[in-house]
């Protein structure tokens, strides 16, 4: 299976290193950071982007957050940083299991003990990737011939530990001979598929073109599209998808013209406390996301915006969802019950 070069979270020595997102493609910079305020500042400001991807990051946050409390002697101080990073980004749930996931560590370590908070860190960042490459394997063996694939935002290296949940579908399916052309939806407002997606397909060489979003639902009327793979923010009990906006339609448009639609995401991603897409909170970000790109205006001054940063999918309109503990053909809260059990603390 092909391996992902990309690195967009590196530790080193005593601090962390994010790829800044925003730079791509025109610049590959790494970002130093120092703290969990930094990493909780780095998470809100698009630095780092995608629910497995802000997951692991918070956990190394939570390292250097464990680190200043020994530091200080200050356990107040450590409770501040993590409640700091679990503010940051309301809808990805991978961000909360994670700081779960370190707050259990915490619990069972001896007071002091940092070497062995990094070392959960690295568990969830290298289980991460794990999982990505077999979710690869599972999605892409649901393609069984050389397909045209559409994809939404960016689900890459650049969004997890490294290879990709929807795009580690891509991958595999590309190593396997069965990708024809991959269609990446530009996805506004942040440009995710034409800055980070186009820029992931062009170093590995795999066949792509940018659409514009409104071009996906014309691109299947007129035959072009086999499969729509998206990856996902938050999965509920029920199979609901929140996922990056845009996906809805892209789901409706999927079902309209009798095309599989296929969600990607981890475990962790699936919130079982979580009964429907309903109850799943929407992050709206600033207006001028909307009314400038990169800075420069493209509406009037002032002029207001809605600005939902998720939408949901629901449930009966995904074909398959794809995790690292196998796959679910048409996910309802039955099946879903099944392969996650009841509660969080079963994932």
């Amino acid at each position: 299976m092909a391996v992902s070069t990309i690195e967009p979270i590196i530790w080193q020595d005593d601090h962390l290193l994010l790829l800044d997102q925003r730079a791509l493609p025109g610049e590959e910079r790494y970002l130093r950071i120092d703290s969990a305020a930094g990493v909780a500042r780095a998470i809100r400001g698009m630095v780092v982007r995608g629910a497995p991807a802000i997951g692991i990051a918070a956990a190394y946050g939570v390292v250097l957050a464990a680190r200043e409390a020994v530091r200080r002697d200050g356990s107040p101080d450590l409770e501040r940083a993590l409640q700091c990073l679990a503010d940051a980004r309301p809808t990805a749930v991978n961000l909360h299991w994670a700081l779960a996931r370190m707050r259990r560590c915490l619990r069972t370590l001896a007071q002091g003990d940092t070497e062995g908070v990094l070392e959960e860190a690295r568990r969830i960042h290298q289980e991460d990737v794990a999982q990505n490459r077999r979710m690869g394997a599972l999605g892409a063996a649901l393609i069984e011939r050389p397909s045209r694939l559409l994809t939404h935002c960016n689900t890459g290296s650049l969004a997890t530990g490294g290879y990709g949940t929807a795009l580690g579908v891509v991958r595999a399916a590309h190593a396997g001979g069965r990708v024809i052309e991959v269609f990446a939806d530009e996805t506004r407002p942040w440009l995710q598929g034409a800055r980070l997606t186009a820029w992931e397909l062009a170093r590995e060489a795999i066949p792509a073109r940018l659409v514009a979003d409104g071009a996906a639902a014309f691109l299947m009327a007129q035959g072009r599209v086999d499969w729509v793979i998206v990856g996902a923010d938050r999965i509920a009990a029920n199979g609901d998808v929140a996922n990056k906006i845009g996906t809805y339609a892209l789901a409706v448009a999927a079902q309209h013209h009798g095309l599989p639609f296929m969600v990607v995401a981890p475990s962790g991603t699936v919130d079982m406390d979580t009964a429907t897409g309903a109850d799943i909170p929407i992050e709206e970000r600033a207006a001028t996301e909307l009314t400038q790109v990169m800075g420069h205006a493209v509406a009037p001054a002032g002029f207001a915006a809605f600005n939902p940063v998720f939408d949901v999918t629901p449930a009966r309109l995904v074909t398959a969802l794809v995790t690292e503990r196998g796959v679910l053909a048409h996910p309802d809260e039955a099946a879903m019950r099944r392969l996650f059990g009841v509660g969080a603390e079963g994932r």
